[in-house]
């Protein structure tokens, strides 16, 4: 990654408001989640990168995408030092959320052993939400989820 793409980005709330859209600012910086099966790249397969929704960032290789049924697009492996981890104690329950190292935007959560052979060199399973990234393939083109 470049510097470009490493630089911590802060911005107030209005900078991500002038931004993101209303649904992007709603997950990526309240910590919202999509309704499941409404994402964009839930069912991709395509090759290239996904990127932060919020700052572009790399985040994940489409080669550590899988289908998991769960209604959101997953990963079983960030790029190095693209995501970062907290704990969620949010709805009762404790969880791992990740949101991006570089902007801090939220991406979903993280969840281990479930056993996803698709997911067997790591046992995780990264759910995030297809409002939280873009897409970019081989020849450069951006999708925004």
């Amino acid at each position: 990654m470049s510097n470009a793409e490493t630089e911590p980005v802060q911005k107030s709330d209005d900078e991500w408001r002038a931004i993101l859209s209303k649904e992007q600012f709603r997950i990526l910086r309240q910590k919202g989640t999509e309704p499941a099966g409404s994402g964009k790249f839930e069912n991709t397969d395509d090759e290239g990168v996904y990127t932060c929704g919020a700052c572009d960032a790399p985040l994940y290789k489409s080669t550590t995408k899988f289908h998991s049924g769960c209604g959101w697009p997953a990963f079983f492996d960030a790029i190095p030092g693209a995501v970062s981890r907290h704990e969620d104690k949010s709805w009762g329950m404790t969880r791992i959320e990740i949101t991006c190292t570089r902007c801090g935007g939220h991406l979903g959560h993280v969840f281990k052993g479930e056993g996803f052979k698709e997911a067997a060199s790591t046992d995780e399973r990264h759910c995030v939400n297809s409002v939280s990234l873009n897409f970019h393939d081989p020849e450069g083109n951006k999708v925004q989820g």
